[in-house]
């Protein structure tokens, strides 16, 4: 056994729950590519953070054509491949809150000593399903009522309202991207917060979202 691996076991797990819609409108105005490339940098940023207090646990449900894991909750460091994703279908946004909600109470996926999880959603439509029961189970349930809740507006078409009812942290209210710029921002700054926290003596406590500057100049510039 290496030095890693007792590490590893010994450190506790901050999970990351990011629902994702993938509806037939993200295919459009280079939504998804961004949505794909900002995944792709956040699994590889906290893939690379060490695991000495909290180890960053990351999983993904996507909502369109149907809703799925697409990614288990799991450790970042063991997430060999990130399948990309493909826009289509309606937006079952419901259906992913019931899903977050039950794996959120899952004892076995998230044991007790884990650190308060953090589900994030982007969406850049209106559900097309039943949404006011599956909201309220997520923010009522035993467990999944503490998790930190984010979300991120996408374009002028998003249902501001539920997503605004959605989020839960006072230092983070609602986010919204104009473009695809705006997307990468958004997983950056909560990529950094995450990772901040999983550094921190106190991971549980919240580490304020603040916007950077983007440094990569071949960015899509696309309105949406």
């Amino acid at each position: 056994m290496s030095i890693n691996d007792f590490v590893a076991k010994a450190a506790r797990p901050l999970p990351v729950i990011i629902l994702a819609d993938v509806s037939g409108s993200m295919g459009v105005d280079g939504k998804i590519e961004a949505l794909n490339q900002a995944l792709k940098d956040m699994i590889e940023s906290f893939a690379q953070e060490g695991r000495m207090n909290a180890e960053i646990h990351l999983g993904l449900i996507t909502f369109g054509d149907r809703v799925t894991q697409h990614l288990p909750l799991s450790p970042a460091h063991q997430i060999k491949a990130f399948s990309r994703l493909n826009a289509s279908g309606p937006t079952p946004m419901g259906a992913a809150f019931d899903m977050v909600s039950q794996l959120l109470e899952d004892k076995e996926l998230i044991p007790s000593r884990a650190y308060r999880p953090v589900v994030i959603i982007v969406s850049d439509g209106l559900p097309t399903d039943d949404i006011t029961q599956p909201l309220s189970r997520l923010r009522s349930g035993e467990r999944s009522q503490k998790a930190t809740r984010l979300a991120l507006a996408i374009g002028s078409d998003a249902d501001l309202s539920y997503l605004k009812t959605f989020s839960n942290d006072p230092e983070a209210p609602l986010f919204q991207a104009n473009d695809a710029r705006d997307i990468r921002n958004f997983f950056r700054a909560v990529t950094m917060s995450v990772s901040a926290r999983s550094r921190s003596a106190k991971p549980n406590e919240s580490v304020k979202i603040e916007y950077l500057p983007e440094d990569d100049d071949d960015l899509l510039e696309l309105g949406f």
